[in-house]
């Protein structure tokens, strides 16, 4: 009998795991295996690092799935993670290795969401402070979710949670070279330029769909992110 992957679902920056919930409820019902693990949202290299033990630890292969920044974090710690069986980009950054994500932004133009983002200092373990980011409550529909219901945005606006500035941040590896990977571009994204994410997922010779919806399509859009995520898990049976 062949082996299911179990999904890993990572999410990526101003949100936590709940950003899922839909689609894991529609992975759920088809009685796909599934875990959302918090992404520390504190550097890629340190993130990487997180999901890459944090994946280490699953019984199994694992089909890794990563929105927003969470692409690149999958993309790394995917290189590290001997039982990752393939990659999903939802909306999502697939870097090269020793690529930043300023590179891809100065590639492709800026979007709605740089101009959005307000500076937070956080307190450092070595007693100094670092810079965080929190999209500004009022352009929160404009940059990141303008498909959804707006009882939602309300709520979703005030409950980010803050990201490490992480714009110059590079690449340390490029999973997608070895894993065979699957992308879903959002054409209205407001974050990620959606000529950006079609490039990346080309260069990485993933086999990618388009949907309407904006940067927050996992929560506008589950059932199409979830019916890529079920075609990635049937591929990659073992």
């Amino acid at each position: 009998m062949s082996e299911s992957p179990t999904v890993v679902l990572v999410h990526g920056g101003f949100a936590d795991a709940s950003f899922w919930v839909p689609v894991i409820k529609e992975l759920q019902a088809h009685d796909i295996p599934v875990l959302a693990p918090p992404n520390p949202l504190r550097g890629l290299a340190h993130d990487a690092e997180y999901v890459a033990s944090y994946v280490n630890q699953v019984d199994g292969p694992v089909l890794l799935v990563g929105h927003s920044y969470g692409g690149a974090v999958i993309s790394v710690a995917g290189a590290a993670t001997p039982n990752a069986v393939g990659l999903v980009y939802v909306a999502a950054f697939a870097l090269d290795e020793g690529e930043s994500f300023a590179e891809i932004f100065a590639q492709f133009g800026e979007t709605p969401l740089l101009g959005a983002v307000r500076p937070r200092h956080y307190p450092t373990p070595d007693g100094g402070t670092a810079v965080e980011l929190t999209i500004a409550p009022e352009h929160y529909q404009e940059a990141f979710a303008a498909d959804l219901p707006a009882d939602v945005i309300a709520v979703a606006a005030v409950s980010q949670r803050p990201f490490a500035a992480i714009f110059e941040d590079r690449a340390a590896a490029a999973a997608w070279k070895t894993l065979p990977s699957w992308a879903v571009v959002a054409t209205a994204d407001k974050a990620i330029p959606p000529d950006a994410e079609r490039h990346m997922a080309h260069r990485a010779g993933a086999s990618t769909i388009e949907v309407d919806a904006s940067h927050s399509i996992a929560l506008s859009q589950p059932g199409a992110v979830a019916d890529l995520i079920r075609t990635a898990v049937t591929a990659t049976q073992r």
